[in-house]
């Protein structure tokens, strides 16, 4: 006799599929990674990337200059300088004056950077770069490594209007020389950052027939009348025919140096991911992610929420965060401040009483233990790869993690699945800074620091887990999941 299996229940089944779909694993992550390392190598490609794939999950954005009409369930985000970018989603249920579950990290990295007038003298047929050091860059990890060149340029359109185009000349054009340990004292240094640490791009032998010319201009931008006269003209025809544009058309660009060796996985079993720029893109591109992940009804465990979903990427933090793109500027406060206007009136109760309800994870990379090293660490405070999140902190204020914010973290945590780690330096050792003590010092957000591990940091090229992004991923998602419900459990 054949047994009539009754159907599954259309809405039983849509949920067994969801619950399929969301189960995703920290590998998953790691490809995906190192293309977004590979494909963006500077701070403007990064935003425009992240942006697109805002756009691609429905994220709507915004511009500063418009007044804005936000919904519930909405999601959105916003750029500012095309080098930091907010992303937000409004629960179903907010309304003004609710809390956020907010991550914020940068998204900058260390470079070099062209000053405004790189032209330099041929030096014994060499064509070099005028190139200034973007925090820590031009250490000795710098040289000799395939560099290449790209960033934005400033584009007049035959309308009159001036529009932003993203370039990058990913082949290695830019190396840094060192001088071989046979000249003895001259090779060891130390060295001048600014007469010995230039970039070579070419040869001009050209003095060799007596053909030469001087090429030494007056420092005055425009020159002879436009910008691209007082840059390398090889250059500016490289970077012409990059765009498919007539080199006359360029108003002033925004370009730095970068690695030209793509992010790849290595170990014996693949365990690690070998890339540039870690700092900080891992922690902001998991924190995307994440966010991608919890306001997808395939990938979220949530159910309708009541609070604001924030993740914000900056720039400058490595020089201070103190531009009009940073950290320190206005910019999260303000988008707040909008947001609750948007739902009401912006006062200053309300939003003092967003901020209280709030939490911020400030997101930065941490340092993984080295086993080279091992007596640079605090026994019990030396993070691994591959293992999980890392709680930073320190007794002098450079962080904001306290005894508070890490149960919060660790709840969450917990609800997920997740491990964290901790980390904190040693008393005879410098601490770094982060976004976190600016931030919740001018909102009054409570907060903690906590970072995904990695090795070599402020080296051209580091190391982290090659499960590691998916693992940010997956605790970030789980705070922005959870934070609604564990709030409650620690609300003052």
């Amino acid at each position: 006799m054949r047994v009539q299996v009754p159907p599954v229940p259309p809405k039983i089944l849509e949920t067994h599929q969801a619950r399929e779909r969301r189960e995703v694993k920290p590998e998953d992550y790691t490809k995906p990674f190192c293309d977004f390392l590979t494909d963006n190598p500077t701070v403007f490609h990064a935003v425009e990337a992240v942006a697109k794939q805002l756009e691609k999950a429905s994220f709507s954005k915004l511009s500063e200059r418009d007044s804005w009409k936000l919904r519930q369930g909405g999601k959105y985000y916003l750029e500012r300088n095309g080098s930091s970018l907010i992303a937000f989603v409004v629960g179903d249920s907010y309304k003004a004056g609710n809390g956020a579950s907010v991550i914020a990290g940068h998204i900058d990295a260390l470079t070099a950077k062209l000053k405004p007038i790189p032209k330099l003298n041929t030096k014994a047929g060499y064509v070099q770069l005028g190139v200034a050091p973007y925090a820590g860059a031009l250490n000795s990890t710098w040289w000799d490594r395939d560099l290449g060149v790209g960033g934005r340029v400033l584009v007049k359109e035959s309308s009159g209007k001036i529009v932003t185009k993203l370039v990058k000349l990913g082949w290695p054009i830019a190396r840094i020389p060192t001088l071989a340990p046979h000249f003895g004292a001259a090779a060891n240094g130390p060295f001048n950052p600014e007469t010995q640490m230039v970039p070579i791009i070419g040869l001009d032998n050209s003095d060799i027939s007596g053909s030469s010319e001087e090429n030494w201009k007056p420092s005055l931008l425009g020159g002879e009348g436009s910008f691209t006269s007082t840059q390398p003209q090889r250059l500016v025809r490289a970077i012409s025919k990059e765009l498919d544009i007539d080199p006359s058309t360029i108003v002033n660009w925004e370009l730095e140096l970068f690695d030209t060796q793509p992010a790849t996985v290595g170990g014996i079993d693949k365990e690690f991911i070998f890339a540039g720029r870690v700092d900080d893109k891992l922690c902001s591109w998991s924190a995307i992610q994440a966010l991608l992940n919890s306001t997808d009804a395939s990938t979220s465990a949530t159910a309708e929420s009541s609070t604001l979903k924030i993740v914000g990427l900056f720039d400058n933090e490595e020089i201070g965060s103190l531009l009009r793109q940073g950290a320190r500027s206005n910019f999260l406060p303000t988008v707040v401040e909008r947001i609750i206007d948007s739902f009401g009136t912006s006062t200053p109760s309300l939003v003092s009483q967003t901020f209280a309800k709030s939490f911020l994870v400030s997101a930065d990379v941490i340092h993984a233990v080295n086993p080279n090293f091992l007596n640079a660490y605090l026994e019990n405070h030396s993070p691994r790869l591959n293992v999980g999140l890392v709680v930073s902190a320190d007794s002098n204020g450079h962080m904001t993690t306290d005894a508070v914010s890490t149960a919060l973290l660790q709840r969450c945590a917990d609800k997920c699945g997740q491990k964290l780690q901790v980390f904190q330096i040693r008393n005879d050792s410098r601490s770094g800074g982060t976004v976190g003590p600016m931030l919740s010092s001018a909102t009054g957000i409570r907060a903690i620091d906590a970072g995904i591990p990695q090795l070599s940091m402020h080296s051209i090229r580091a190391t982290t887990g090659s499960l590691d992004p998916g693992l940010g991923v997956l605790i970030f998602q789980g705070f922005l999941d959870h934070y609604e419900s564990v709030d409650r459990e620690f609300a003052e």
